[in-house]
């Protein structure tokens, strides 16, 4: 069952977060996940819910989300994003197929 990493983020160090991404994208890929999206243009809906920046990875099962997220790979990439951005982040199971 696929798992998705959700990530809301504000951005206050352009030229830090610059350097998280090709970690971020080559640990993500090293384990299966693949971007769903990558920032873009936000239109709030409901509950007055605005975000700077949305990121959603799709990994092929939870564990693999895990073992990508603590992996010491993208632990080096976690703290230039964690020293460049502000925000929150989880990890989701999807549905089933079909």
């Amino acid at each position: 069952m696929p798992a998705y990493f959700i990530a809301d983020l504000d951005v206050h160090d352009q030229g830090t977060y610059d350097r998280y991404r090709p970690i971020a994208a080559s640990t993500i890929a090293a384990h299966g996940g693949r971007f769903i999206v990558r920032g873009g243009a936000i239109e709030p809906m409901e509950g007055g819910w605005t975000s700077k920046r949305i990121v959603i990875v799709e990994f092929p099962t939870m564990a693999q989300a895990k073992a990508w997220y603590e992996s010491p790979e993208y632990q080096e990439g976690l703290k230039l994003r964690l020293a460049a951005s502000t925000g929150r982040a989880i990890l989701v199971e999807g549905a089933p197929p079909g």
